[in-house]
């Protein structure tokens, strides 16, 4: 349990890295209802943050509210009280997020941000939980939770909880942004939904041309979407991550996403990032605690 000293009351600001599926096949889909996957996941230097100072209130607080989302649905709060009950601390958190990832966007938005509430409160309430203890609370809250958690860029099998680091190329991405939100339930409830690819090696999936089994159904529900991707099309490989809307295409230099995202109608929502292996967060996070073993 976790209740000695008095916390440090100073603001801290971690990361909350976006996130892209460079490739997404559905395999399967389980009797509970859940689907088998095949991905791989590499974060971006791009997203949210999220400013914490602790308290011995015990009171956990996120600022601002988000429009449609009460408190008690709110993943960092959620994984905030989680993590309150797993370890029984006694402390609490003032957390403000700011937000610039997209809901429903596919790029990790929500599971992001309560991973890093998860590290981040983690050290701060000096819980001493280990990186597979807290990847399986996350998981208790979404399933690309432990990724952001664990902090590598990743392989993932299962309903996308088993994890095998791996080392992608770290290529520049524009992502584009279609101003419309897809609910992941809606799509994988959708009954044309692939759900039959065969699973491969990972080294097969490696050396073939990455896809998204999604992409075929979100392109004909959303028109927003199969306009922007044709468009993006032209210029590089580019698909849907996740179950969208974001889309992405791949660039060998900064230059060349920044000369296409200058080609772009100014009403699109979009930005250019660099693919990462280790997690923004994940650098954070050992800073903060090097920082701390060299007081």
């Amino acid at each position: 349990m976790s209740t000695s000293g008095a916390p440090n009351s100073e603001q801290t600001v971690w990361p909350s890295p976006a996130k892209l599926n460079l490739f997404l096949y559905i395999t399967g889909r389980r009797d509970d209802g859940y689907h088998e996957l095949q991905t791989l996941f590499q974060f971006l230097d791009y997203g949210d943050e999220l400013t914490i100072r602790v308290n011995t209130s015990g009171e956990v607080t996120v600022s601002p509210e988000i429009e449609g989302v009460p408190l008690q649905e709110n993943l960092i709060w959620k994984a905030a009280t989680q993590l309150q009950k797993h370890t029984h601390t006694l402390l609490g958190a003032e957390i403000h997020l700011h937000k610039v990832l997209p809901m429903g966007g596919g790029i990790g938005g929500g599971s992001s941000n309560a991973a890093t509430a998860l590290v981040a409160l983690n050290h701060l309430w000096q819980c001493g939980l280990s990186e597979n203890q807290l990847a399986d609370i996350g998981l208790q809250l979404g399933a690309d939770v432990p990724v952001f958690v664990q902090g590598h860029a990743a392989y993932a099998e299962g309903v996308g909880e088993k994890l095998t680091p791996v080392t992608p190329p770290e290529k520049w991405y524009l992502v584009i942004r279609p101003d419309v939100s897809i609910s992941t339930a809606a799509i994988f409830s959708h009954p044309k939904l692939t759900r039959n690819t065969p699973k491969r090696e990972l080294t097969t999936l490696l050396q073939h041309p990455y896809e998204n089994d999604c992409e075929k159904i979100v392109r004909k529900l959303y028109p927003e979407v199969d306009k922007q991707l044709s468009w993006l099309l032209q210029y590089a490989p580019s698909r849907l991550t996740g179950t969208g809307s974001c889309i992405f295409a791949e660039f060998s230099s900064e230059e060349e996403a920044q000369h296409v995202l200058s080609r772009l109608p100014d009403e699109v929502s979009a930005f250019v990032a660099k693919g990462r292996n280790i997690s923004p967060l994940k650098e954070t996070f050992a800073g903060y605690t090097h920082g701390c073993e060299n007081d």
